[in-house]
């Protein structure tokens, strides 16, 4: 619009001019204080409580003084479990996480929480819908000529849009959308949890069974040498320098062996068994590729542990937490919000004709324009009860968030103990192994020359395999502590997870007959 200069009022030719400026100017007005509203409105506010990170007060130290407990360098949780160098336990941890069934669970839950958000952002536009009829349609009996009754028929054709745009004036959508994307980041935390979850277990259980397979190994060799010595034992007997109640003897502790090699053998198909259900496979799909014996995979340096704060920052389960509690607080203000009058802004524009190619020439358009107010005046106290709701639940929310914390303290200092606790074990073990070594040598050799009774050469067998099958379980304490110390610092899966590839991909869901 072009300038236009303003003329003395005693022009009388002139005064069309200055009256047209006049109503332009009343007409601005008119528009500018509209949108001014309109901008306040949209501007809108907020209402019930700001989230605001939740602060605790942690020790500067681990509470438990072992060898592991007093470094301070930040851990290492990057695939911590290739430090235990074992290839085949590195390729099942991959295969798991591509497998698992659980992780797969996660990752919908992740597309679930982020079409959620979409779907919570949708509530901040206006929606707007197309509408169309046809009808045909008889007016009833009229005459033309005289005499000749006829009937007449009609056809009118329809066609418009229908807008509506609800102003967020009291933030009810935007705490819904908060809601909404605080879900999604406690969802993809909860993904990056069961990939701590599963790595651990696949590495508890993986050790359980080169456990299961070095104790079946340790049996079996005792039970041959119970058997030469029970052979041997008989043989004194057919000679006449020993008892019958050396044989029985010799004999039973054999039969006891081999029933403690059962029971290890079933220990070792429930741990295979379980890796493979953890790989997202039948339960024996592991057993031609385990059956080859392995050593039990031990870990040969310390674990640095940081400092308590740490695990605030590494454990995905409390970041989970902690935005489910962010989530909480905001559904506060999405149901306080519900307490104050909602403003709807909605319009429609129609056209009508006698067939379709009226709607685009001689047509009759209507139109409709304007605000609607909506104002909660009595509904016997349910919107406040649905804020105390949402006040209840953020408070089981902290406790939740305040649980993994002090859960997440608990789990590392119990795995610094056993750990710490585990390698003196097995120092100790080491020395009584060698010790009952020497033992049995020295009770076979006495027991040939008739200077020692049978039954201290029972003892000092029995004794020995005591020994060694401690020994090894104790080596399993170690790495399953070692495992237990790096999971509960949070370290788990530093490659990428697509989470956005769907698990079924239906092919065609739209319109079709039935």
């Amino acid at each position: 619009m072009g300038f236009s200069p303003i003329l003395p009022d005693n022009d009388i030719n002139d005064r069309p001019r200055q009256d047209a400026q006049h109503v332009l100017r009343r007409l601005r007005m008119g528009m500018i204080a509209p949108l001014a509203v309109v901008a306040t409105l949209l501007a809108g506010c907020s209402v019930g409580p700001d989230y605001a990170a939740p602060e605790i007060g942690l020790s500067p130290a681990w509470g438990f003084a072992g060898s592991d407990a007093t470094a301070t360098a930040a851990p290492e949780l990057s695939e911590w479990w290739r430090s235990l160098g074992d290839s085949t336990l590195d390729a099942l941890i991959e295969e798991a996480v591509a497998g698992s069934w659980d992780v797969e669970t996660a990752k919908a839950r992740v597309r679930e929480a982020r079409a959620a958000f979409r779907q919570a952002g949708g509530a901040l536009l206006p929606s707007i819908s197309a509408s169309g009829s046809v009808d045909r349609s008889r007016n009833g009996l009229s005459s033309s000529r005289l005499g000749d009754r006829t009937r007449e028929a009609s056809t009118r054709v329809q066609g418009g849009f229908d807008a509506s745009w609800e102003l967020d004036l009291f933030g009810a959508n935007q705490r819904g959308v908060e809601a909404a994307g605080y879900g999604m980041e406690a969802a993809e935390e909860a993904l990056r949890a069961a990939l701590v979850t599963l790595i651990g277990d696949v590495a508890t259980n993986y050790t359980s069974a080169r456990g299961y397979q070095a104790r079946i190994a340790l049996a079996e060799r005792t039970v041959a040498s119970q058997r030469e010595t029970a052979a041997l034992t008989r043989a004194k007997f057919e000679a006449g320098t020993v008892s019958a109640l050396d044989v029985a003897n010799a004999t039973a502790q054999v039969s006891s062996t081999e029933a403690n090699l059962a029971s290890l053998r079933t220990g070792y198909a429930e741990a295979l068994h379980r890796l493979g259900v953890l790989l997202g496979r039948e339960p024996s799909a592991l057993a031609a590729r385990l059956v080859a014996d392995a050593p039990i995979p031990v870990p040969h340096s310390a674990t640095p542990m940081g400092v308590p704060a740490d695990v605030l920052l590494s454990r995905p389960d409390i970041r989970q937490a902690e935005r489910e509690l962010a989530q909480a607080t905001a559904r506060i203000g999405q149901a306080e919000a519900a307490r104050y009058p909602s403003i709807s802004l909605a319009g429609s524009i129609s056209t009508s004709g006698s067939n379709f190619g009226d709607l685009a020439r001689s047509s009759s358009i209507s139109w409709s324009f304007g605000p609607s107010v909506s104002i909660p005046i009595f509904n016997g106290g349910s919107l406040a009860a649905a804020v105390d709701v949402a006040a209840a639940q953020r408070d089981q929310s902290y406790v939740a968030f305040q649980s993994a914390v002090l859960t997440a303290l608990e789990e590392v200092e119990n795995a610094a103990v056993g750990l710490a606790q585990a390698r003196e074990r097995r120092d100790r073990l080491e020395e009584a192994v060698a010790a009952y070594r020497e033992a049995v040598r020295l009770a076979r050799s006495l027991y040939q020359i008739g200077s020692s009774s049978f039954l201290d050469v029972l003892d000092a067998e029995r004794s020995l395999y005591s020994a060694e099958d401690s020994l090894i379980q104790t080596q399993v304490d170690i790495t399953t502590n070692y495992v237990a110390l790096n999971k509960a610092l949070g370290g788990g899966w530093s490659g990428e997870v697509d989470a956005s590839r769907p698990l079924i991909v239906d092919a065609y869901s739209g319109p079709r007959l039935r």
